[in-house]
């Protein structure tokens, strides 16, 4: 963040008074703007007003769940970076937050290090997409800016997705793990690998990254089952299948 610049505003959605006040306060100390939220209504209606940067969305909440508010503001075309917490063990959780749209997910307790990396590679990786959606004249054109396999047509300029000339909708870090893979394809990149090149995170949860293959799977690929593009190497991770 540059000097005497105001610093990305965080939403904190969090009923529990003390986590959220320790999470606003260590925001500050790294330079962030924060404001603290604590039920799902009002999250909902504050992150739509008040335009946040990035959202830290708790689970169980009063009112409303964070997956409720997830699962507005994406129907909402509000496209806010989310990163999901929750105290919850159970993968069916982290799957729908996922699967609605959520940038990242981070299970409780968590170490503030590693809930902080995540916040400034999603803020990252936010700053990226915008700069890739800039009109064409403000920025360098990519040397390969329009991938095809199948149905699918991935346009990198305009970060847009279709299959079968209808419109895919995909999360930011969705696209971002299916572009870099689209564009190195035939490599294998083990889960580690995929962590630190898409999601910037030095450690992380491998689980992660199968969630989000899954997930493109599901939309992309004739049968997710029987992957013909984003194929799984046993033993080592993922590759993009040669066109």
């Amino acid at each position: 963040m540059s000097e005497g610049a105001p610093g990305p505003l965080v939403a904190v959605v969090e009923d529990d008074t003390a986590i959220a006040e320790g999470l606003a306060l260590n925001l500050k100390i790294l330079g962030y703007r924060s404001e603290v939220v604590g039920d799902g209504e009002a999250a909902l209606a504050r992150v739509q007003d008040g335009r946040p940067d990035l959202v830290l969305l708790d689970i169980t909440l009063p009112k409303r769940s964070g997956l409720w508010v997830l699962e507005q503001l994406r129907q909402r075309q509000n496209h806010v970076p989310i990163i999901v917490l929750s105290a919850r063990q159970d993968e069916s959780d982290k799957v729908a937050a996922l699967s609605l749209g959520a940038d990242d997910y981070i299970t409780k307790p968590f170490a503030l290090a590693e809930l902080f990396a995540r916040v400034a590679a999603v803020l990252r990786r936010a700053r990226l997409g915008r700069e890739a959606a800039a009109p064409k004249d403000e920025r360098v054109a990519s040397p390969e800016h329009r991938l095809q396999f199948g149905d699918v047509v991935v346009d990198l300029d305009s970060r847009t997705v279709t299959r079968g000339g209808e419109a895919v909708k995909l999360t930011h870090l969705e696209f971002e793990l299916l572009s870099f893979l689209c564009r190195n394809r035939g490599r294998v990149y083990t889960r580690d690998a995929l962590l630190r090149q898409v999601w910037g995170l030095q450690q992380g949860q491998a689980r992660t990254v199968d969630n989000f293959v899954a997930q493109l799977r599901a939309k992309l690929e004739v049968d997710p089952d029987r992957p013909q593009y984003l194929l799984t190497v046993r033993g080592s991770g993922y590759r993009f299948a040669q066109a």
